[in-house]
């Protein structure tokens, strides 16, 4: 009789580090950590995503992944890369600075790798899934620390209802997954499974809650009725878009008279704007107007290819009034709180040229219908609106929202369009 020798735990560790299998779930559990941690540490979610990128070495077929980064999709963002990187030679700032200026624009680098695995990858919709539990935990963290402020990690006591980070983050985090629901709440309703449609209705609920009773952004009040007008547009028909208007209407009348943060936070847009019109005061709406109209003046110097990588401090540094003024002229800062204006000032029209670029080709991306398509236009709309008031793109914690977005759902949409192509073929 044969015995079958047992398999050392040596021998499955070596048996899994030659499997290509065993590495591309690897890379899937720690996208998935990524997502999950997004929401709440920026340290973790850095570890988790240096992880998965070292596990996506070993295995890389490098001739398919090169032939990858052709598709204008990938070539964009890795442009701008370029771009930043060939932008330091003719900037004035110092080194130091020109070189951390770049660092912003190198998360980018990692959208062509979330392209080319997620497109391979079967697991796609967990890192999705992940996310959205992961602010559903923190949207329940909110409501905890409104109540009981000492458990936040914040101490800034402005910030009413923040456990980590602040609430421009929370809110993008909570704008996106709550619009993001629409869809499949709508497919369900259409398959008539009312009960799991109901408890997605009730998820999405939450979030728009916490949002006008604990804290929300500015940023996020503008945003969303756009990012829902997108979704009514492309997957209502016309009764129906009257009807939800109607209700989002109401509910938006009622949120209003209920809640006075939320009164309050609408009420300051003009406030703000009438004390930097009137006295100059460094408001928050003031400033950005401050930031933009000299943005402007620095664009029209130099038009076609910038003042350089890191020069925008020192611009603002040269026109600014006298310190210790309490001016919003007296304000120096190296970031202009609009995308545009941000590329616009350092590498001028080249620059513009290929942030659109960027923009409009993930756009067309995401044409399709599917839950895939949708995320993914989502969450390259709701990055070109919030730029308009911040530099998004290239902020840590929504430029990674927008490059595992964009990464993760592209890779999904283009799986499906290989599949779909191949039926075509076996069909014909």
């Amino acid at each position: 009789m044969t015995v079958l020798a047992r398999e050392t735990p040596g021998h499955m560790l070596r048996r899994r580090l030659r499997s290509p299998t065993a590495w591309r779930d690897t890379v899937d559990l720690f996208a998935i950590l990524t997502a999950a941690s997004l929401p709440w540490s920026t340290s973790l979610a850095g570890i988790f995503n240096a992880l998965m990128l070292l596990c996506v070495v070993p295995f890389l077929d490098f001739g398919a992944f090169l032939q990858s980064l052709k598709r204008p999709i990938c070539a964009a963002p890795i442009a701008l890369v370029l771009l930043a990187l060939v932008g330091t030679l003719w900037s004035d700032a110092a080194w130091g600075a020109r070189f951390y200026a770049v660092n912003p624009t190198v998360k980018l680098l990692v959208l062509p790798v979330l392209l080319y695995h997620f497109e391979r990858s079967p697991r796609s919709q967990w890192v999705f899934v992940a996310f959205l539990v992961s602010c559903a935990l923190l949207s329940v963290m909110s409501w905890l620390v409104a109540f009981y402020p000492n458990l936040a990690l914040k101490t800034d006591p402005m910030e009413r209802g923040i456990f980590v980070k602040n609430y421009i983050d929370q809110s993008q985090e909570f704008a996106l997954c709550a619009v993001a629901l629409a869809y499949p709440i709508v497919m369900l309703l259409r398959e008539k499974s009312y009960w799991f449609a109901g408890l997605l209705t009730a998820l999405a609920l939450t979030f728009f809650i916490n949002m006008a009773f604990v804290v929300v952004s500015r940023t996020a009040l503008v945003t969303i009725p756009i990012m829902f007008g997108v979704f009514a547009l492309l997957h209502l028909r016309w009764r129906s878009i009257a009807l939800i208007s109607a209700a989002l209407l109401v509910g938006a009348v009622l949120a209003w008279q209920a809640s006075p943060y939320l009164r309050h936070t609408a009420e300051r847009f003009s406030d703000d704007y009438t004390r930097y019109m009137e006295k100059g005061e460094p408001t928050s709406a003031g400033l950005r107007l401050e930031f933009w109209r000299k943005s402007l003046g620095f664009f029209a110097e130099a038009p076609i290819k910038g003042h350089g990588t890191g020069s925008t401090r020192g611009l603002f540094e040269r026109v600014a009034t006298p310190a210790g003024q309490y001016q919003a002229s007296a304000e120096v800062i190296g970031n202009p709180h609009n995308q545009t204006l941000n590329v616009a000032v350092q590498w001028g029209v080249i620059g513009i040229a290929i942030l659109y670029a960027i923009w409009i080709l993930h756009l067309r991306l995401f044409r399709g219908d599917g839950l895939a398509n949708w995320i993914g236009l989502l969450v390259v709309v709701q990055n070109v609106f919030t730029s308009l008031f911040n530099s998004h793109l290239f902020d840590f914690h929504e430029g990674w929202m927008y490059v595992i977005g964009v990464g993760v759902a592209g890779g999904m949409v283009i799986r499906a369009q290989q599949v779909e192509a191949k039926m075509r073929e076996a069909g014909s």
